[in-house]
């Protein structure tokens, strides 16, 4: 046997990073659906209980349409598309700190985890949202996009945002623990001023430009707009805007990942 036989193969760097991603996406997706008694309900029961609410409230004013749209279609796209933001920012925000364990392991590194959660998370909720909307097409309503490709584009836009947003708050609270206050206060009132559970188009100017600041509002009425082709959007939005500010926070998030490499893994 040759000298070359017995010596041990190298793995391709790619090889092994792809490798790290696919434990660390299978042990979160384990931790997310199974770490409590009907963990997966209660993944599911959130967005339900929202929607079911602001529709109740709804029905209660009398409301059937929101910018010549169906009321009910135009809650739930909104929630929907905020929850797969809100969701991905949060989970990658505590990537670092949930799974620091794994960092005696030198094939892993800080940015691992914080992928395979946003991964994860976008699966999870696209399987949620198919879940729904399929219910809602079996109780009578269009609940299926008219243009799915900008569907995609804005879904796609808010996840790279939340993940982003995710990576650079996660490197803020590293540095400074109090920010992990400051960021819950700014996380609060995003609800609201995105649109959520209101419509942007009911604003007058120029308090409306100040909302549209927020690139969030963007990518909901882009969602809103892909499933419902008679809605009334607010002229403002630009997918431009909404992937310039998705774009530049995940390279800011890279950049702080990279320049407290060490610091995120020795603290």
């Amino acid at each position: 046997m040759s000298q070359a036989a017995n010596m041990p193969q190298t793995r391709d760097p790619l090889a092994v990073t792809v490798s790290v991603w696919q434990a660390i996406f299978l042990r979160e997706a384990l931790d997310r659906l199974f770490d409590m008694r009907a963990a997966w309900f209660w993944l599911l029961a959130e967005p339900v209980c929202h929607i079911g609410f602001m529709t109740f409230v709804f029905a209660v004013i009398r409301v059937r349409t929101v910018g010549n749209a169906d009321v009910v279609i135009w809650i739930i796209v909104g929630m929907l598309a905020f929850f797969l933001f809100r969701r991905t920012a949060v989970q990658v925000t505590y990537a670092v700190d949930s799974n620091r364990p794994l960092f005696t392991y030198r094939q892993v590194k800080p940015f691992d985890p914080a992928i395979a959660r946003a991964v994860l998370e976008a699966f999870l909720m696209a399987i949620i949202s198919a879940v729904i909307l399929l219910t809602v097409a079996l109780l009578g309503h269009a609940a299926f996009p008219d243009d799915a490709l900008l569907v995609m584009q804005a879904v796609f836009g808010l996840w790279l945002f939340g993940f982003g947003y995710g990576l650079v708050a996660s490197v803020l609270m590293e540095l400074v623990p109090e920010m992990e206050h400051v960021l819950k206060i700014l996380m609060m009132p995003l609800y609201i001023i995105s649109g959520v559970i209101w419509p942007l188009a009911s604003v007058p100017q120029p308090y409306r430009d100040i909302l549209m600041i927020n690139p969030i509002a963007h990518g909901l009425e882009f969602v809103r707009l892909g499933f419902l082709p008679y809605y009334h959007a607010v002229p403002e939005i630009s997918m431009v805007y909404l992937y310039a500010w998705a774009t530049v926070s995940v390279f800011l998030g890279l950049m702080l990942y990279r320049r407290f490499a060490v610091w995120l893994v020795m603290k």
